[in-house]
């Protein structure tokens, strides 16, 4: 009897053990997700701002900016890591999604630099930030480095196209993956054509689109030109690829390098596509996470 109580007391003490060191991860696991917030700036009559802000603030600022046509959502897992790493991460909605208003009748990737300005002076605290651009997301990124330098301290261009595109077909699939209209599987073949890597799961993808967005982003992305920012960088820059990214051709890799020298590091990501933060999101915040590592302190 007294080997089995001592064996039933041992067995007792462990699942008590277990169980607290369960409650304390829970605890601080949902003390990281209560760190998520909306934050509303009204920085004029015309104009609100809906930043989704993962972090403490006072910490070092890095802005996420959307692709084409959809929101900064689609970065919540990525946010939650970096902001893990110690780090405040600001997530502007482009205007006409969700809460984000402004005016869209003359839209410029100036306007939307100038968004993004905002967004780092008023939440971040004195900081320079490491602004992350995906897709569409870094004609923005390198304009807000071209017009307001001093608020940048890094850009990463995160499955940036290669500067010349000449594939209709990838335009025709971004704008029929958009199509709620179509069927499914038929969308689906679009995703994957343009957006993700065949191992990947495309259905993330089937919601959180803006088409109603499209000709005005799409007009904004031409003003300025491309030959004013894409060659010249006030930043050091992360051109972060995807493997599988038939927007980036591997015959393209090292093009934005060979144009700034060593302002850019070129890293490559596996078993990822177009779309890459939703296929490989831990190896994406890790290898921005690291690259922001070896920066000039702000």
């Amino acid at each position: 009897m007294g080997t089995k109580w001592l064996f039933t007391l041992i067995i007792s003490a462990v699942v008590i053990h277990i169980a607290f060191f369960h409650d304390i991860f829970d605890m601080n696991l949902n003390s990281i997700r209560s760190q998520r917030r909306r934050v509303l700036l009204t920085p004029q009559s015309d104009l609100t701002l809906d930043v989704i802000v993962d972090g403490e603030d006072g910490l070092p600022p890095v802005v996420l900016l959307p692709s084409s046509i959809r929101g900064s959502d689609d970065f919540d897992n990525v946010a939650e890591h970096i902001a893990n790493a110690g780090y405040l991460v600001l997530r502007p909605q482009p205007r006409g999604m969700d809460a984000s208003r402004g005016p869209l009748e003359s839209l410029t990737l100036h306007i939307l630099a100038d968004d993004v300005a905002t967004t780092i002076r008023e939440l971040g605290t004195g900081h320079r930030a490491v602004i992350v651009g995906h897709a569409f997301g870094h004609y923005v990124a390198r304009v807000t480095d071209l017009d307001h330098p001093q608020l940048v301290r890094g850009i990463v261009v995160a499955a940036g196209e290669q500067r010349y595109q000449n594939d209709s077909s990838l335009v025709v699939s971004l704008d029929q993956a958009a199509n709620e209209s179509l069927p499914r599987d038929e969308r689906l073949e679009h995703l994957y054509h343009a957006f993700f890597a065949p191992s990947s799961d495309a259905s993330v993808w089937l919601s959180g689109w803006h088409p109603e967005l499209r000709t005005v982003y799409r007009n904004a992305g031409n003003i300025p030109p491309k030959t004013e920012w894409w060659p010249v960088s006030n930043s050091p820059i992360l051109d972060l690829q995807a493997a599988e990214d038939p927007w980036r051709p591997s015959q393209s890799r090292n093009e934005l390098k060979d144009i700034l020298g060593n302002l850019v590091t070129v890293q490559v990501i596996e078993e990822a596509s177009h779309s890459l933060f939703p296929e490989q999101p831990e190896k994406v915040a890790d290898t921005i996470i690291n690259w922001i590592a070896t920066l000039n302190s702000d």
